[in-house]
């Protein structure tokens, strides 16, 4: 990659349709400019997300761990640092995801159908599954997959 092409950046935006439905489209990030974070330091490669409070929570799902059905609890990034995972949306779609991938989790407001509403997920191996999730207080869109470009 040179400092003229700017890069892209994939990730999983799990969120939900027109209709109620979760599901989950790979998009990417490519609003990358070339800068430097501040004056002093040596240009990169940097996609500024809008400002935004944020929590952020170091998460360790142990092994065999499941998140029965559910909706993300607000619009968050998730990155796996190390270990796999699956999410499967409502529209029967199954990612698996390991270290260095990333998720978009904006599922709110499903509605509920044949007992599933969000998105069922679990630890995939024989290793804990570690994250980190950085929830954003923002309002969660319907139908925008890849809003965040």
């Amino acid at each position: 990659m040179s400092e003229q092409t700017p890069p892209k950046m994939p990730y999983w935006h799990v969120y939900t349709d027109a209709e109620g439905v979760s599901r989950q489209e790979l998009v990417h990030l490519e609003r990358f400019k070339f800068e430097g974070i501040n004056p002093e330091t040596a240009p990169q490669w940097n996609d500024k997300m809008d400002p935004a409070p944020s929590v952020v929570t170091f998460t360790v799902l142990p092994v065999g761990w499941v998140g029965e059905w559910h909706e993300n609890p607000r619009p968050q990034w998730i990155a796996i640092l190390s270990g796999r995972w699956f999410v499967e949306t409502m529209d029967g779609h199954r990612v698996e995801m390991g270290p260095g991938e990333l998720m978009m989790g904006e599922d709110q407001n499903t509605k509920a159908r044949d007992g599933k509403k969000g998105h069922l997920s679990g630890t995939v191996g024989d290793e804990p599954c570690t994250m980190i999730v950085t929830g954003l207080q923002v309002e969660p869109t319907v139908n925008q997959p890849g809003r965040f470009k």
